[in-house]
């Protein structure tokens, strides 16, 4: 017995290592369903580029994402989703499908993501799309719309991103937003399309997020002075629509193809539209500044009672009651949005919807809050002390002045300086000329004088050629003597000499 299995094992370690064959029991399962040169793994299903006309019938229960982009399909039958509950994307791009039709995606249910782009689809009807409740994101680009029902989009209450570039629309509702609404909205794009009618007041009355996200450049977009302002205030602003693609901004100023012109380049063409014209255009938003750590409050003011209220944050958060999923903003019971401790993450622009049945329309209401920190108080500056400083010390110095005799060194220098101190100063034209005809006198004054100047040494130099005319002009020398003046030398320029002796010198 213990041979045969000794035998047993030995053979079965031969044939895994000489890579025998087993039987089918040994092979490990494939994928359940799993069409034919499809990839299956996991929850994704790959059927892309394999040139399919017609979608495979048996589909794994298991595939959460679809993918039947690059294909040749041309249309869907109706609940062909129905085994697929737990789908949560669909790519259909690159296809040839023309017409969707009535309950194509009825058992769609958590689909978040269709992506319809680069097909063939030249309208969409009202019920192509219902059973979309919770699509988030739907891609219809690149294809060749140019009628959308008026409730295309009545049932997408979740749609937050719509992609309708590069087809052939001439018009687009503003008003409803084609059934759609503007609570999730946040990117609409209706680029490169034809669209050349448009309701300004429509426009200007869109949410602040929305507008953040309303793609329009690159559509024969008529030259109006309302559309002018209204783009330019989008542009002060600085939302990313408007700001990302300003070149592809343009107008038609003859309604001819080729009169296209820039809105922010040429400026020529809108030189004659007043500045009034964009008054009314937008509600302006409403400036809050607001201290870090202090409570807010903001009230959604509306022309009348509102059912509904919600306020979408500076985030693009949705919020309703109770509040932010942070737990820092509440909604009350009333609609008003309450912060207790504001922080800088609050900053930015919150935005009021409120729809109700009194509402001729949904209003909006727009808050632009400015979160800053405290500045640091300045110290408390005690007048009263400073007032009593200061009579004291100037009493002190007072009587110090009446009462208190200066030292006899102090009063030496002080006299000193006063009396030895001499700033020069420049002589004026009349004594120069006061002192060139004076009498020279060599007997002092008094006997101090005379016993403070004897080693003084003076000399006439020879004056100047303009002005002084030949007379002589008195300066120190060397080795002179005051009592003994004869050596005293006169000189005189040559050209005032006979001036100097008609003249004469008087001396005493």
């Amino acid at each position: 017995m213990a041979r045969l299995v000794l035998q047993g094992t030995l053979l079965c370690m031969l044939r895994i290592g000489l890579g025998i064959p087993d039987s089918e029991g040994f092979l490990p399962p494939g994928p359940h369903n799993c069409p034919y040169k499809c990839v299956c793994t996991a929850d994704l299903l790959s059927c892309t580029g394999l040139g399919l006309q017609d979608v495979p019938v048996a589909l794994p229960v298991t595939a959460a994402d679809l993918d039947l982009s690059h294909n040749a399909l041309q249309h869907l039958r109706p609940g062909w989703l129905a085994p697929l509950s737990r789908l949560r994307a669909l790519r259909l791009n690159h296809n040839e499908l023309n017409v969707l039709g009535r309950g194509v995606f009825n058992n769609a249910s958590g689909l978040r993501l269709l992506d319809l782009s680069s097909n063939a689809l030249r309208a969409l009807g009202r019920h192509d799309l219902d059973g979309l409740g919770a699509l988030e994101m739907l891609l219809l680009f690149n294809n060749h719309l140019a009628h959308l029902d008026e409730h295309a989009f009545h049932g997408l209450r979740a749609l937050s991103r719509l992609y309708l570039g590069c087809n052939q629309l001439a018009s687009f509702s503003f008003h409803h937003l084609h059934g759609l609404g503007a609570t999730h909205l946040l990117t609409l794009d209706l680029s490169s399309n034809r669209l050349g009618r448009i309701s300004i007041p429509d426009l200007a009355a869109l949410p602040a997020f929305l507008k953040n996200g309303l793609y329009l450049h690159n559509n024969p977009l008529p030259c109006d002075c309302h559309l002018y302002h209204l783009l330019q205030r989008w542009h002060q602003r600085g939302l990313n629509a408007v700001s990302d693609f300003t070149r592809e901004y343009t107008c038609l100023a003859f309604k001819v193809p080729t009169s296209r012109v820039r809105f922010f380049e040429h400026s020529r063409v809108f030189e004659n539209c007043s500045a009034a014209m964009a008054l009314g255009l937008e509600q302006p938003e409403e400036q809050l500044h607001v201290q870090v750590g202090r409570s807010l409050r903001l009230h959604c003011n509306t022309s009348a009672p509102a059912m509904r209220i919600a306020w979408v944050s500076p985030q693009h958060e949705l919020l309703v009651a109770p509040g932010s999923r942070d737990g820092s903003i509440a909604v009350l019971a009333d609609g008003t949005l309450a912060i207790g401790n504001v922080q800088t993450r609050h900053q930015g622009v919150f935005v009021c919807l409120a729809t109700g049945p009194r509402l001729h329309h949904n209003q909006t209401h727009e808050y632009n809050v400015s979160v800053h920190f405290p500045h640091p108080e300045p110290e408390a500056f005690n007048t009263g002390f400073t007032t009593l400083l200061g009579c004291a010390v100037g009493l002190v110095l007072v009587l110090l002045y009446l009462f208190a005799p200066p030292c006899p060194g102090c009063r030496r220098c002080y006299h000193h300086t006063c009396h030895c101190r001499r700033w020069p100063r420049t002589p004026s034209p009349l004594q120069e000329l006061s002192a060139q005809s004076s009498v020279l006198s060599t007997t002092p004054p008094n006997a101090s004088s005379r016993k403070a100047s004897v080693h003084k040494h003076v000399v006439f130099l020879e004056p100047g050629r303009r002005g002084l005319n030949g007379r002589v002009q008195l300066a120190v020398a060397e080795d002179f003597d005051l009592y003994n003046p004869v050596g005293l030398r006169l000189q005189a320029g040559s050209e005032s000499a006979s001036s100097t002796g008609s003249e004469g010198l008087v001396m005493t």
